[in-house]
C-alpha cells in the first residue's frame, strides 16, 4: 500500500456578478478521490492493529490481577489418611482453566506435609494436605485464566 498523500481541497469560487473565477477549485478525480480511499484504508488496517494490541494488553493485565482467598482446613483422621479437603468457590469465574493457585501456611496445629490443588473449575478447585495435622489455615493467591 502506497503512503497517503494529504491534499488540500480547494472551493471553486466564482464572483457572482461577473462570472469571473476568483479560485480554481481542487478537481473531484479518479486519482483525488483514490487517494482518500487510499487513505482510508490504511487509517482502517492501523486502527484494526491498535484494536488488537489494545485487546492482548487488556488481556495480558487480566492475566496478571488476581484474588486473595484464606482457607480453613481440618482433618479429622489419623495419618496417614487425612480428610482435609475442600472446595473453594472462585470470586470471579475464569475462562480458562490455565490459572495458577500459589499456596502459604499461615498457620497450623501439626505437620501440614504438601498442599494439593486439583479438580479445577472454571468458578473453583479443591484443595487439601497430606500431612497428620488437625487443621490448617492456607492463603491462596490465584492469577490468570481470565480474558475479559
Amino acid at each position: 500500500m502506497k503512503p497517503y498523500n494529504l491534499k488540500q481541497w480547494q472551493d471553486h469560487i466564482v464572483d457572482e456578478l461577473t462570472g469571473e473565477v476568483i479560485q480554481e477549485g481542487t478537481p473531484v478525480s479518479a486519482t483525488n478521490l483514490n487517494n482518500m480511499e487510499t487513505g482510508i484504508l490504511g487509517a482502517d488496517g492501523f486502527a484494526s492493529v491498535l484494536i488488537q494490541q489494545a485487546m492482548q494488553s487488556k488481556r495480558s493485565i487480566a492475566d496478571l490481577e488476581g484474588e486473595l482467598v484464606e482457607v480453613s482446613l481440618s482433618n479429622t483422621m489419623s495419618y496417614p489418611f487425612n480428610n482435609s479437603e475442600t472446595t473453594v468457590a472462585l470470586q470471579k469465574a475464569r475462562d480458562t482453566l490455565n490459572y495458577r493457585v500459589l499456596t502459604e501456611v499461615l498457620s497450623s496445629n501439626g505437620f501440614v506435609g504438601d498442599i494439593e490443588v486439583y479438580d479445577k473449575a472454571l468458578n473453583g478447585f479443591k484443595i487439601r494436605y497430606t500431612g497428620s495435622a488437625t487443621s490448617a489455615t492456607i492463603k491462596c493467591f490465584i492469577q490468570g485464566g481470565m480474558f475479559q
